[in-house]
């Protein structure tokens, strides 16, 4: 079975560097093929493992500031809550082998684990991206990590402490 759900949904593996930051993320990207995305395949305000298959993660050398919040340097499972106009971005400290519960499908995630909670707003891209991808973009002092997916782009602020 899992190695059906990759070809459906390839490993991507994403380093950003940028003097001496380094972000890192993993995520395996599913593709759109003509479906209603968000607020139908993935339901608005609920929480969401960040692409398919395994729960995604992401990893920083240094410790960030997100939203005014501490992310200490380290790798986290990478959740999301979108809805219409903003999503709540998870930064949680464990790692989970797969983003479901076999059981019931229930997302894997544990609040309790949760370091930076945040809250960002979407846009709604000019384009249709037919995968889902996450990617990192230099802003002068600081980096976007940008979630885009079907016509949603959700960036999100790091910042160096």
């Amino acid at each position: 079975m899992i190695s059906k759900t990759k070809v459906h949904s390839p490993e991507e593996h994403i380093t950003f560097d940028q003097n001496d930051l380094e972000l890192k993320a993993f995520y395996n990207s599913p593709s759109k093929k003509g479906r209603v995305i968000f607020g139908e395949l993935v339901p608005f305000d609920e929480v969401w493992r960040t692409g398919a298959n395994e729960a995604s993660t992401f990893t920083t050398n240094k410790d960030l500031t997100i939203d005014g919040k501490a992310l200490p340097k380290g790798t986290y499972s990478l959740w999301t809550i979108p809805g219409k106009d903003t999503w709540q971005v998870i930064f949680n400290s464990e790692m989970y082998d797969w983003g479901v519960k076999f059981t019931d499908q229930t997302p894997s995630r544990e609040p309790e684990y949760d370091v930076v909670v945040t809250t960002v707003p979407s846009s709604k891209s000019l384009t249709v991206m037919e995968n889902f991808t996450i990617s990192f973009s230099d802003i002068g002092e600081d980096t976007l990590m940008i979630l885009a997916w079907d016509q949603v782009v959700v960036p999100v602020l790091l910042q160096e402490k």
